[in-house]
């Protein structure tokens, strides 16, 4: 028999924990503008991730690598402002906590004073755990991120599927299980074989949240921009697009620019 989910009006890090309790899937977008984060948000999200991938999207950027703390931080601020509901977790960048652990708590505190955010993710396991534990230890809740890890992409040389092998298979659980141990109240897995996924599902409490690791963890995640099919160039197995944005989009900006040409807008409607 069927039981009816818990109606959150604000979502939180114990809200993630009672779905997957309750066996609730937890659905998670990105998001780095006010616009798009109104919409995600009035839609019914459960998270929006201020990513660093919006060093992709937003700016062009080959990598996640150049984005900095302050852009992070404008970001941040710009989605905190237009959403009521979701949980808003907002990513450390490259070189903002990986080799000082104070340094990762000024990181973690500029953002959660300067943008209003609800929690921050970093990605790493063992080799970050002073890290973690110092941000933890100042009351921020943290989520952390595993497998493929996009800045450690120039260690990797690959953008292919992680924890193939049963030595790294071995040491992404153990550092799974490690950062529920320090206290991180949510995992985000990133492109790993899914019986793995579900593996590290099964053994944790806390969520665990996939973008090309299967069904069988808690919950998923995708960038806004690849789902609404604001890009064309990216196409990995786990992306499924629900819309075709950069088609229309470009559409429109052609019927535009053919109507301005035309003399045909503004007509006599459109203006004053």
């Amino acid at each position: 028999m069927s039981t009816a989910k818990k109606q959150y009006k604000r979502v939180t890090v114990k809200s993630l924990t009672e779905m997957k309790a309750n066996n609730e899937k937890i659905s998670m977008l990105t998001a780095y503008d006010y616009t798009m984060a109104k919409i995600i948000d009035s839609a019914g999200i459960d998270v929006i991730l201020v990513g660093d991938s919006a060093s992709n999207v937003m700016a062009g950027h080959e990598t996640t690598l150049p984005i900095t703390l302050d852009q992070m931080i404008y970001h941040a601020s710009s989605v905190v402002r237009a959403v009521e509901r979701a949980l808003v977790v907002v990513d450390l960048p490259f070189g903002s906590y990986q080799s000082d652990p104070k340094e990762a708590l000024r990181s973690a505190i500029r953002i959660m004073k300067e943008s209003g955010g609800h929690s921050v993710k970093l990605e790493g396991g063992s080799e970050v755990k002073e890290s973690i534990k110092r941000i933890l230890h100042a009351g921020i809740p943290v989520m952390g991120h595993l497998g493929l890890t996009p800045q450690s992409i120039y260690k990797f040389g690959t953008y292919t599927v992680r924890a193939k092998e049963a030595e790294e298979a071995e040491k992404l659980v153990q550092d799974a299980l490690a950062l529920e141990r320090w206290g991180c109240f949510a995992l985000v897995l990133e492109k790993v074989p899914a019986a793995l996924a579900q593996k590290v599902a099964e053994q944790l409490t806390i969520p665990v949240i996939g973008i090309g690791a299967g069904a069988g963890v808690d919950g998923q995640v995708l960038v806004s921009h690849d789902m609404f099919g604001m890009t064309h160039e990216f196409n990995p197995r786990f992306l499924r697009r629900y819309l075709n944005l950069y088609e229309e989009m470009g559409n429109a900006v052609a019927n535009y620019v053919k109507d301005v040409k035309a003399v045909d807008f503004p007509n006599d409607e459109e203006q004053y």
